[in-house]
């Protein structure tokens, strides 16, 4: 049995009802990469475009959290690889990104990054959420030993 709210068509109904309370989840996005990434720009670069996802809120109110996690490392001691993303050509973190890895023996060296924010784009129109990231010095590397890095983009009902 199909339930037709209002007596209208399921494919006549285009919005969501006004009662979903804010907070809630509306929808989720999420890609991964496994392939290792490099980079001797101590300018930000893009990680990938698979590291790069799309998400349209369905509300100029609602809110998207976005979060990644990777692995990132530098082969040179002393040197830094700074994370961070991007909302379309926007860097959402600092000059330094969100997470700085830093190399302080020798040989290569890699660690977790994890990156989250809650962002309020204020449009309807579809947003892209890109992985960029830069060095010190030295050859920065993410995705290191073939391990995975994901971004996910959720829609928050603001």
């Amino acid at each position: 049995m199909i339930i037709k709210p209002n007596n209208n068509t399921i494919s006549a109904i285009t919005a969501l009802p006004a009662a979903i309370p804010t907070g809630k989840v509306l929808q989720t996005v999420q890609t991964n990469d496994v392939t290792e990434r490099t980079t001797t720009s101590t300018s930000f670069v893009t990680a990938s475009n698979s590291l790069s996802i799309n998400i349209t809120p369905s509300s100029s109110s609602n809110k998207v959290f976005i979060f990644v996690s990777l692995a990132a490392g530098n082969n040179t001691s002393g040197q830094h690889v700074y994370t961070t993303f991007y909302r379309n050509s926007t860097n959402m973190g600092t000059a330094n990104g969100f997470v700085t890895t830093y190399q302080g023996g020798t040989g290569e060296h890699y660690g977790g990054a994890t990156m989250g924010q809650l962002d309020s784009p204020n449009t309807t129109s579809q947003i892209t959420y890109q992985v960029y990231f830069r060095v010190s010095g030295g050859t920065g590397k993410i995705n290191s030993s073939a391990t995975q890095g994901i971004i996910q983009a959720w829609e928050i009902k603001g």
